[in-house]
């Protein structure tokens, strides 16, 4: 019970300080003194009006968020499946390690969106030339982590593994992966805000829908309330993804809290 009233009560907590954010916010823009930001009331107005009004960028806000969420969870899961499995396998199989770092060293450093020309090159436009941009935001964090998390595998419960006989590969699969698992989901979460901060860059590949591409259009026709009603579309979905994440983790590690 105590535990319940500690969260509800820094549950209520948070909800106050986002209502005095959104009243101090109110205030400064009435009083003129945010100049062309719009008020949040402008701003949820127009978060409203974009259900069912496809002006400027052409397309409602329900559809700007199907196509964005196709994009960008297109790109995450490949960063996850590609990256985690490899940072694994890099971690405790050295020759994966030897054959595979340089590589990977020298694409760690490239930003996503340096990679736009040649992926238009290589898959042109569209969802598959988008969704490449966000994965090689996601791939880096998730292989990255995925990696420390096997490294810092207790080397006395590897010891314990073998001793009872366990191969080097059961070891791997039933001890450093799932002691890793932590450290993975952190690189998983870290991967999933790279999905939606390249979301923009991504959707500038001749898109025409998307939230980025709805920001965009915000921009180059003056509409600031569009911009920042396309800003607030992005925090609020990236936040139902990230509470899912803890969900899911809370499942899959859930041996942390015993």
């Amino acid at each position: 019970m105590k535990a319940y009233d500690t969260k509800l009560k820094y549950t209520f907590l948070s909800i106050a300080t986002v209502i005095a954010f959104l009243l101090l916010w109110q205030l400064l823009a009435v009083t003129g003194f945010t100049g062309i930001i719009p008020a949040p009331s402008v701003v949820f107005r127009t978060l409203l009006d974009k259900f069912s009004n496809p002006n400027p960028d052409g397309a409602t806000l329900l559809k700007n968020i199907v196509i964005s969420l196709k994009v960008s969870l297109t790109g995450l899961l490949l960063g996850i499946g590609i990256g985690v499995p490899l940072g694994w396998l890099m971690a405790w199989y050295e020759p994966v390690n030897k054959l595979v770092r340089p590589l990977f060293e020298f694409i760690r450093p490239i930003p996503p969106i340096s990679w736009i020309p040649l992926t238009i090159l290589w898959v042109g436009i569209g969802l598959g030339a988008k969704a490449m941009i966000i994965f090689f935001g996601c791939f880096v964090p998730c292989l990255i982590n995925a990696y420390a998390g096997v490294k810092t595998t207790d080397q006395t419960l590897i010891n314990v593994a073998k001793t009872f006989g366990a191969s080097n590969f059961t070891t791997f699969r039933k001890v450093a992966i799932p002691s890793s698992l932590p450290l993975t989901f952190t690189g998983m979460r870290t991967a999933l805000n790279c999905a939606w901060s390249t979301l923009v860059a991504a959707e500038l590949l001749a898109a025409n829908a998307g939230v980025g591409y709805m920001i965009t259009m915000g921009r180059s026709v003056g509409r600031v309330d569009i911009v920042i009603a396309g800003m607030i579309t992005i925090g609020v979905i990236g936040y139902v993804f990230s509470r899912l994440f803890d969900k899911i983790e809370s499942i899959v590690v859930k041996w942390r809290t015993l």
